[in-house]
């Protein structure tokens, strides 16, 4: 047999059909995702009050974006900890296992923080939470196992969606349940809704984790390869990369951790991973605390109920957005242009912020023009949300195979978890002290954010051409096709 290599056995012109997508088990998967903003962000919108109710900060209102980020990332330095422990586990023991005491762990956390009427107990429910919660890489594992080269970035693009559906949901659920004697005083008139008032949006928030448990547990199939009960077809659950009969691929073990993190292609994908997740939490936390903190501080001066409502609108306008635009555009434009292309927006979306302050100076009051900024802020952030579907793929597809998926997602998860952990605390502790001191105008703390963007920007084009990739696995597939025919 004599293969030509000049000509390609597959023509670029020639279309690669798409694989179904599991639509049930993937529905699963998304569910119990969904539990992760609603358990981790609920607390955004009413922290601020918290601190101030507890006396911690001795009366000073500019000392709040301290203790505030502390217990905003506390959730993420223990998740950063123990994270890549639990994906590691889950290539051994199986996926499903990890989510279900993950789910309990969410669920008893945050009855804790609800019942937490002293500091110190808010920063053991959080630590609590954080520890047992490995959830978020195991269920990209899972994703990463049951798509293929075909739909991953179809599958990949409803995270976003998710999460920013949840991200909205959650914060509206704490502001708006939160002090409901206040708000209903005749079906909340007890002493002990007085004494807890943020109790109410807790136990929502741990009953909904307790729902996704048995959830998880009743339904959800388990798509480890060596730790299926039964035999699920190939079709439904094809090998990572495309590499249908990949030679040894059904033996294989998870790649020693070393390896990984000295493999290029590996490291750049988290390294992306890991500044966009700094920069997009820096943003989040930063939102609610800007929105919220009085007009002469340097804030708009809303109130939690007017924030809940903007970022609930936002939530589901951004997923409608997501759904229609991010898998189309990474069809159109691929992987690495898109990502390029869309964390530019970031530049825009954080300017924004002292403008806003600068105009309501002027004006004295949340009028139309603060209003139409909120909104163009909001639409900036939906087009920086579609870079997360992106680099999804190129950390699922950075794995050198499917055995390997969940520690190759602890690895990124665990880097941008420390990403999270530190940057609540960090900007938001830099706001209170580019307001306390007026650095910079009172804009250092986005001086800063602009600073990381320009090491993401220059990061992003360093990210392989994934299309060039899958076209040169999918010749040497067809390739080994012909070799076996011909002999």
């Amino acid at each position: 047999m004599t293969v030509d290599e000049a000509n390609p056995l597959l023509g670029d012109s020639q279309a690669v059909t798409k694989t179904p997508l599991p639509k049930t088990q993937l529905g699963l998967v998304l569910f119990v995702l969904f539990t992760e903003p609603m358990s981790a962000q609920y607390i955004f919108l009413f922290i601020n009050q918290l601190i101030r109710e507890l006396g911690v900060t001795g009366g000073d209102n500019r000392k709040i974006g301290y203790y505030a980020g502390v217990i905003e990332s506390l959730f993420y330095v223990t998740q950063a900890l123990t994270i890549l422990s639990w994906s590691r586990l889950s290539d051994h023991v199986g996926h499903k296992p990890v989510l279900l005491v993950g789910l309990m762990g969410l669920s008893v956390s945050n009855l804790c923080f609800g019942l937490s009427r002293m500091f110190w107990a808010l920063v053991a429910s959080r630590c609590i939470a954080g520890a047992l919660n490995g959830n978020v890489g195991v269920m990209k594992s899972i994703i990463g196992e049951i798509t293929d080269d075909t739909n991953m970035a179809q599958a990949f693009a409803l995270i976003p969606i998710t999460f920013s559906v949840g991200a909205s949901i959650a914060p509206f659920i704490g502001g708006s349940l939160a002090k409901p004697h206040d708000r209903w005083p005749e079906l909340f008139s007890g002493s002990f809704w007085v004494q807890y008032p943020y109790f109410l949006p807790c136990v929502v928030s741990a009953s909904f984790a307790a729902f996704s448990f048995f959830i998880t547990a009743l339904f959800l199939e388990e798509s480890q390869p060596s730790k299926r009960r039964r035999k699920i077809p190939r079709a439904e659950i094809p090998p990572i990369n495309g590499l249908v009969g990949t030679p040894g691929d059904e033996d294989a073990s998870p790649v020693p951790i070393r390896t990984l993190l000295k493999t290029y292609s590996v490291m750049i994908a988290i390294a992306n991973y890991s500044i966009l997740a700094l920069v997009n939490i820096g943003f989040f936390a930063l939102a609610p605390l800007f929105y919220t903190t009085p007009v002469e501080i340097g804030g708009l001066g809303l109130s939690p109920f007017a924030i809940g409502v903007c970022m609930t609108v936002f939530g589901i306008g951004n997923g409608l957005f997501q759904m229609l635009f991010t898998a189309r555009a990474i069809d159109c434009f691929g992987e690495k242009r898109m990502f390029c292309s869309v964390v530019l927006a970031f530049f825009p979306m954080i300017s924004t912020f002292p403008i806003m302050n600068w105009v309501i100076r002027i004006q004295n009051e949340v009028g139309p023009v603060i209003w139409a900024l909120i909104l163009v802020q909001l639409l900036l952030w939906a087009v920086v949300d579609m870079a997360y579907a992106v680099i999804f793929v190129f950390v699922t597809r950075a794995s050198p195979n499917k055995h390997s998926l969940g520690t190759m997602n602890g690895l990124s998860q665990t880097a941008t978890s420390i990403a999270r952990a530190i940057g609540p605390a960090t900007f938001t502790s830099l706001f209170a002290l580019s307001k306390e001191y007026n650095l910079l105008g009172g804009n250092l703390v986005y001086v800063v954010l602009l600073i990381l963007l320009c090491l993401l920007v220059f990061l992003s084009r360093r990210l392989p051409e994934l299309k060039e990739d899958a076209r040169c696995q999918e010749k040497l597939v067809h390739s080994r096709q012909s070799m076996l025919q011909d002999t």
